[in-house]
């Protein structure tokens, strides 16, 4: 098979807590995003969301990578990454700028962007993404476009999303070591919501929780914008260490248990399940009651479901999300069960966010661990990002089309 121009493709390496993903997309004729090539590798270098060891990380990257270009008979050079941990934070923050000539240009709108951004933060930390919630023109809100509007007075809303910069250079040293260019680095508030979450549903008021096996990144989304994100320092992880001390097996046999047994909603199990496990060492192999193991599972996903109730409350969006409900993404949410657990503690509709409006792989549109790459792939395109030009006027025009599709999407 010949080689496929790497002009033509879209690179997303989504670096997680347990593997690395890589999926190679390519624009079709039709104007959609096809998924060509996907590479996955385990990932021993990344502890909740954190990159804690940089040559494990380095080899994860390289072996997804390798994957995807032996799969899609490509050649990968450049990467739009996503990545999280609990360094990631929101913000709101409002700016206020005066309109010159009484008419809002583009430019003014950059104005008070910037106004919106001037905040204090921690001197290790850095802004990742301003998103425009909201505008006002001498008072009137609910303005997503000011542009053209007559006033003398704008006034902007926008979500900061901040993170630490020891931990976004970890990332760019290790993709960079992984001879690629990086092209953009994304959060998965925007990555996931982009792949998952339907318009109507970011107009109504909707919750996103993105489950992976660090971490849980939390987002709500109404008006068509965040309104608050967070990242919760749990994840899938737990619940297999929890199988591991209570049945007493090795972590790794824990994983495949959990994974081929597992259900978070007890009430779904018979009783007269039974699973066998290996027990550590040269421990003999037992039978054991699938209703323990659901129950296990089910405590440790109850918690976590209530830490995020906790949360939603503190930041007083739960409210926001009563009409569109809750989705729920990631790796960890191929749980069976969680659904009904999460409607039962937040008393809203959940459904399980799968990636959309992406073609490809017959098994990708339902795998929600792949929503964060897929929206990495939907995000670069609809920026039209591959790398900043160099020449400066181009540069400029390229600047301006990353703050519009920010604008127009979120």
């Amino acid at each position: 098979m010949a080689r496929r121009d790497e002009r033509d493709l879209w690179v997303a390496l989504d670096i997680g807590t347990s593997k690395c993903r890589v999926l190679v997309g390519q624009v079709m004729p039709e104007g959609h995003m096809e998924v060509i090539s996907e590479g996955v590798a385990e990932c021993r270098g990344v502890s909740r969301g954190d990159v804690v060891n940089i040559e494990a990380t380095i080899t994860a990257i390289r072996r997804a990578v390798e994957n995807a270009e032996q799969l899609g008979s490509c050649r990968i050079g450049s990467v739009n990454v996503g990545t999280s941990g609990p360094h990631i934070q929101g913000h709101n923050s409002t700016g206020v700028a005066p309109v010159r000539g009484r008419e809002v240009t583009q430019k003014d709108v950059e104005s008070v962007i910037d106004a919106a951004k001037a905040v204090l933060i921690p001197a290790d930390q850095r802004i990742f993404h301003v998103i425009p919630q909201e505008f006002m023109v001498d008072g009137r809100d609910g303005i997503h476009d000011a542009v053209g509007m007559h006033g003398v007075r704008l006034e902007a809303r926008v979500h900061l999303i901040t993170g630490s910069e020891g931990a976004q250079l970890n990332v760019r040293k290790c993709v960079e070591r992984s001879d690629l260019v990086l092209d953009n680095l994304f959060v998965p508030h925007i990555t996931a919501a982009e792949a998952v979450l339907l318009p109507e549903e970011r107009s109504l008021g909707v919750g996103l929780i993105d489950i992976g096996a660090g971490i849980s990144d939390i987002s709500v989304h109404r008006g068509g914008a965040i309104r608050h994100s967070a990242v919760l320092a749990m994840g899938g992880n737990l619940v297999t260490n929890d199988i591991s001390m209570a049945f007493r097996t090795p972590a790794p046999s824990a994983e495949l248990i959990k994974i081929e047994h597992g259900c978070a909603w007890p009430q779904m199990v018979t009783g007269n399940d039974v699973i066998e496990v290996r027990g550590v060492g040269d421990g003999p192999v037992r039978q054991l009651s699938r209703q323990t193991l659901s129950e296990v599972i089910w405590a440790r996903y109850d918690e976590i479901f209530r830490f995020i109730l906790r949360e939603l409350r503190r930041s007083e969006t739960e409210e926001m999300i009563k009409s569109g409900g809750l989705v729920l993404t990631g790796g960890a949410a191929a749980m069976p069960g969680v659904v009904e657990l999460a409607e039962q503690i937040f008393n809203i509709p959940v459904r399980i966010g799968l990636p959309h409006n992406i073609a490809g792989p017959e098994a990708l549109p339902r795998d929600p661990s792949a929503a964060a790459a897929a929206g990495l792939l939907l995000a670069a395109h609809r920026i039209g990002f591959q790398r900043p030009p160099e020449n400066a006027v181009n540069a400029a025009q390229w600047l301006k089309s990353v703050k519009e599709w920010f604008a127009k999407n979120f």
